[in-house]
Formats: structure tokens, sequence, C-alpha cells
């Protein structure tokens, strides 16, 4: 019998205008813990989707071994429903009510069969998860994004699955609830398959499986471990490439060396045929046998020329195409110990509710700090990145700002005017500067040919962020602060790396809202905020994260 969970089988799937997705995919998913990683667009959630049973497929098959959960990265629920009824349980509760009040109705202890303990139950897996203040009455719509996802996890693992999958599970989640989603998965036992690019997610799995080119790879161990195999695999590649790279100029140099010989031997041949006073039909007899064999050579010579260029394209084709972006920012710099922004007692009220703690918030950037705000969803850290772009003004403290130019890159990405293309949009920003400076700067962002042409409002998540941070970064004047509210959301993680290289080049000081905890670590934070309850802290990092200082 098979330890296979999940086993496709030749699966085919096609939009309806025809744009194929799947051709033929065959693989099968044991039990334990598999990370499915890939670009955005390569049809990661489509494929759980037709594990799910949420599409129909075009052709082969698909076969899920035991209960099936499912969680989608948007939820398709109503703000009227109440916890009770998004767990699934509230016929069962209405049941227990009415037994309770003395109705021995046979449908009753039908409904509530072998459940019980569901209350007990249920408040122990909410719990787990973060949301055990919750009661069963509350309707959704109260609930912040991150309470949502949590809650149709909650309503998943309460149907006991055999086969668990998850799309972008941590998207929402502030830390802690991501650290209890973390530890909830590491105590399930079963087949899980979760597309996410959360890293530290990724790095709890037994297993990555990486879809490319509509086809299936699995690399056994977590994320990190399918890194340094990736990066092996790209050292081989750029080796052999380099190898055939030598031999296909090798075998060129010695074509053209044999044609030359074959040249001169002829002119050589011709001259001492004459010298000889051969008669003409042997001179014409040689000659002929001359130019048979120099063809031969030739072909020889061809054939290894063209054989070359084929172990060129086969190396080639083993190199992955991961483009990273590469820049110099000098005029981003800011001296140390230069006070960036200084905010006092910093207080702004949402009606009458006010953001912070009584006395309000501090906050001082000195120098090309980088520094990390966290806090729970709602906190309040969004309006903090706010107050100090200057788009929102203080009830109460008092704020100051360096001479400089603060740049700042909501959630929204809506920084670009998206019916210019990304070439127009840098031509606002950076008017001054030449043409051909702006399109070589494109290149530098990923943006060739045809792609610099495109209006904003077409990019994906990815492309609208480079495009965003070359008009942000290279703007007259440069930033010389630059603030960041989640920018690794709903990015793949080639386009999370690609950030990370764009902000390692960044000499100014910056603020970033995030939870994604490897991001932080790789864009070297050094200072650590943390708002909670309406009070900004300076906290230590997270256990698991490297300091910046020690990135050095």
């Amino acid at each position: 019998m098979s330890d296979s969970y999940i086993v496709c089988s030749h699966l085919s799937f096609a939009w309806p205008d025809d744009t194929t997705v799947f051709e033929k995919l065959s693989f099968s998913v044991p039990g334990g813990r598999t990370g499915l990683v890939a670009p955005n667009g390569a049809g990661k959630s489509t494929l759980l989707r037709l594990i799910a049973g949420d599409l129909p497929i075009g052709g082969g098959s698909v076969s899920v071994d035991g209960v099936l959960g499912y969680l989608p990265q948007s939820l398709p629920l109503t703000g009227d429903l109440t916890v009770a009824e998004v767990l699934g349980i509230a016929p069962i509760l209405a049941a227990l009510d009415a037994v309770e009040s003395g109705d021995a109705a046979e449908e009753h202890f039908t409904t509530i069969g072998s459940d019980w303990d569901i209350e007990e139950r249920t408040g122990a897996q909410l719990d787990r998860l973060g949301l055990g203040d919750l009661s069963f009455t509350r309707r959704l719509h109260t609930l912040s994004g991150g309470q949502v996802v949590s809650l149709g996890l909650a309503a998943q693992l309460l149907r006991r699955p055999d086969v668990l999958l998850l799309d972008e599970p941590t998207n929402n989640l502030d830390l802690d609830a991501r650290h209890k989603l973390y530890d909830v998965l590491d105590d399930w036992n079963g087949c899980l398959l979760l597309v996410s690019h959360d890293r530290v997610l990724l790095d709890r799995m037994d297993r990555i499986a990486e879809l490319d080119n509509g086809e299936i790879r699995f690399y056994g161990g977590n994320f990190t471990e399918y890194e340094g195999a990736v990066n092996a695999a790209r050292e081989v590649a750029e080796k052999n490439i380099r190898n055939a790279e030598q031999d296909v100029k090798r075998e060129k140099r010695e074509l053209q060396q044999a044609r030359e010989r074959a040249a001169r031997r002829a002119s050589n041949a011709a001259r001492n045929l004459g010298n000889a006073g051969l008669p003409k039909i042997f001179a014409g007899t040689m000659k002929r046998n001359a130019q048979e064999s120099a063809g031969k050579a030739n072909e020889t010579h061809n054939a290894r020329v063209d054989s070359a260029k084929a172990r060129l394209d086969t190396a080639g084709r083993a190199l992955r195409d991961e483009q990273r972006i590469t820049l110099e920012l000098p005029g981003t710099d800011v001296p140390a110990g230069r006070t960036v922004f200084l905010g006092e007692r910093m207080q702004f009220r949402f009606g009458t509710r006010e953001v912070f703690a009584d006395g309000g918030a501090d906050l001082a950037i000195r120098g090309p700090e980088r520094i990390a705000v966290t806090g729970p969803n709602g906190a309040g850290k969004s309006t903090l990145l706010r107050i100090i772009n200057g788009e929102l003004t203080p009830s109460g403290g008092k704020i100051a700002q360096a001479q400089g130019r603060v740049a700042y890159v909501s959630q929204r990405l809506d920084l670009l005017d998206v019916n210019l293309t990304v070439a127009e949009n840098l031509a606002v920003f950076a008017p001054d500067m030449p043409a051909p400076q702006r399109m070589n700067l494109l290149a530098r962002f990923l943006f060739r040919g045809s792609r610099v042409h495109l209006p904003v409002g077409v990019l994906s998540g990815g492309e609208r962020l480079r495009a965003t941070l070359a008009c942000v970064l290279f703007t007259e004047p440069a930033p010389q602060l630059l603030l960041l509210d989640e920018p690794t959301n709903n990015l793949d993680l080639v386009s999370v790396g690609q950030l990370e290289s764009a902000l390692n080049a960044y000499q100014g000081a910056f603020v970033v809202v995030s939870h994604d905890e490897r991001f932080l670590s790789e864009v070297k934070v050094e200072r650590w905020l943390r708002l909670s309850e309406g009070r900004l802290r300076e906290v230590a990092a997270p256990a698991n994260v490297t300091r910046g200082d020690e990135h050095a």
C-alpha cells in the first residue's frame, strides 16, 4: 500500500481563455510537512484548489487519502457569520443546549453524535491559536484579518483532517499569532501541504516541493537546506556554462585554423601542380581530392562546434533565472548621529479613541538606523509611520524632522500613477535624469525591453514594488529616511530577495513595519520597537533573529 496521501497523475488544467497552467503533471505527497514554493503566477494556489476539488480538473486524476482540510488564501466568509458558524459547530451547540434544557428528541442526539465535549475541545483549539477570548456568538466583522485567518485554521483542525492544505496561512498574522500557528503545526500529525513565502515557517517543513515550469521537484529537508541545494546546483551550472563557453571558443578557433590550413594547402598544391607540368586530368583529380578532404575536415569541425554549442545550451537551461538587484545609493547616505526624526509625547485620535497610551509615544531616529516596528494587528503601527511621514498630524505632543526627504511605501503600493508606464513614472520622480540613464537604471531594477513601457496598473505585486523602489530611491533629492509598511506582503520569495538587495544598498535610515522575521534579519535591522497596548517600547531582537550588527 502506498504511503502517499496525495497523488496527482497526469494532471492537466487550463483557464477558460485556454491559458495552460498544468500539462500532465504527476507527483505524490507523503505524510509529514511539505512546503510548496514557486514564483507568483506559477500556479501554487491553483494546484491546491485542484487538489481540494475547488476547481474542475481538465485531465488526469487527483486522489486524497483520508479527510481533507483546506484553508484558502482568501476565506469566502461573510461578516454576519458567528464564530460558531465559521467553526461548523453551531448545530451541535444548539443540540447540546436543547438536551440540557430537557429536550430529549432523537434528532438532537444524532446531531451531537460523539461530540459531547465539543465546547471544551473547541475552546482548547482556539486558545492554542490565541483566540481563547472569542465567544461563540461573536460576529466575524468584529474580528481582525489575522483573527479571521486563525479562526479559519481552527475550523479545519476541528474536522480532524488527515490531509491539510494551507495557502499563505501567515498572511495578516502578527508575530505572536505566527508563533502560535508554528507551534500548532509542529504538533500536528498527518500530511501537510503548505504554500508560503514565510521562510521561518518553511524552515519547519520536512521537505520542500518546488514548482517550476509546470513540474514539481522535491528536496529533502527544510527551506534553508533547499536554498543550499539550489545554490550548490547554481554553482555547478555556472561552472558548466564557463566550461562550455570555453569549449565553443576553442572549437570555433580550431575550425578557423583548419580552414586556413586547408586554404594554404590548396594554394600550395595549385602552385606545385603548375610547376610540375602534370597533365590537366591528373591535376584536376588531385584538386578534387584535396577539396573533398578539406570539406570532410570542415564538416568534422562544424559538428564539434555544434556539439559544444549544444552543451552550452544544456548548461544554460540548468541555470536558474534568479535575477537580483545590484545597486549603489551614495546619495541616500546619512551621517552617524544626525537626528532624522524626533517625536515627543506623540498622540493621535481616531474619533474618541487615542492610539497611544497616556503620555503619548516617544521616538528618535538618528543616523542611518535600521528600525523594525512590531506589534499586534491594529496596535497603530501604520499610524505611527504616517505620523513620521507627515501625512497625519499628531493631536498631541510635538515632532521635528531634519531637512531631507522622507519616502513612504505603504502596504497598498499606491505611490505610483497606475495609468503611466514604469518609465513615465520614473521621469516624474527624477525629471532631471537623462532618459538613457533612466533606462539603464530601470534595467538594474530588472525592467528591460518592453517591460519599461507597461502601465504600472498591470504589473504583478513584485514588479510594482520594484518600480516603486526605483522611483523612491532615485527621486531628486534622494530620501534619507525610508518608511516601509509590510513590504513583503504577497511577494514571492524571489521578489523578497530583490527587496532585500535594494534595502541593503540603501545608506539612509529606515523604519519598517513587518512580521517577517527572516526578512528583518536579512536587511540587518539593529533596533527593535514593539507597539502594544498603546505603548512604544524598545525590545530585544527575537531569539531566532540575528541582530543587524552581527551581519557585518
